[in-house]
């Protein structure tokens, strides 16, 4: 992924593992978190600002798909692309790979929503984060979308066997 955005870094800790050696469900969703608020931050929407303006962002939904396991001690890199904005709710994309060998291991989609804590309702971005946001969005739109992207979760139906 090319910039604006750089990657989200951090390793596999030994608590994030469970019984079967890799990480947990739990923590792909933690890692893909941490993720979300250093793109953010990126665009201005960091704890100051949340503090200042009195709005954060709240997950309105999330998708995992996992394609390979991590395990513990895996140094971890994520990428995030920002498929869709406006102002009130941004939609992310993040691909989480082995930092070192650079194979994909998991992806989540978000939908984002900016909220006004003071009255706890959906609000429109501040105007820099906005400004920031579609800045961000304006170059990834020329991406691809990732094959990942709008996936529902289902069962397959599968031909009859001759």
């Amino acid at each position: 992924m090319p910039a604006p955005l750089p990657p989200y870094h951090c390793t596999v800790e030994a608590d994030w593992t469970d019984y079967n050696g890799h990480l947990n469900v739990a923590f792909y969703v933690l890692v893909f978190d941490r993720a979300t608020d250093a793109a953010l931050a990126c665009c201005g929407l960091d704890g100051a600002l949340r503090e200042s303006a009195g709005s954060t962002v709240f997950a309105a939904e999330c998708h995992v798909s996992y394609q390979r396991e991590l395990p513990g001690g895996a140094p971890l890199a994520v990428d995030t692309q920002i498929l869709g904005l406006d102002d009130k709710r941004v939609h992310l994309f993040h691909t989480l790979g082995h930092a070192e060998a650079g194979w994909p291991a998991a992806s989540a989609e978000f939908l984002l929503l900016h909220v006004d804590l003071g009255s706890r309702r959906v609000a429109p971005w501040p105007p820099a984060v906005h400004a920031r946001l579609a800045a961000v969005r304006s170059v990834h739109e020329r991406l691809p979308v990732p094959a990942q992207a709008g996936r529902s979760v289902q069962l397959r139906r599968r031909e009859p066997q001759p």
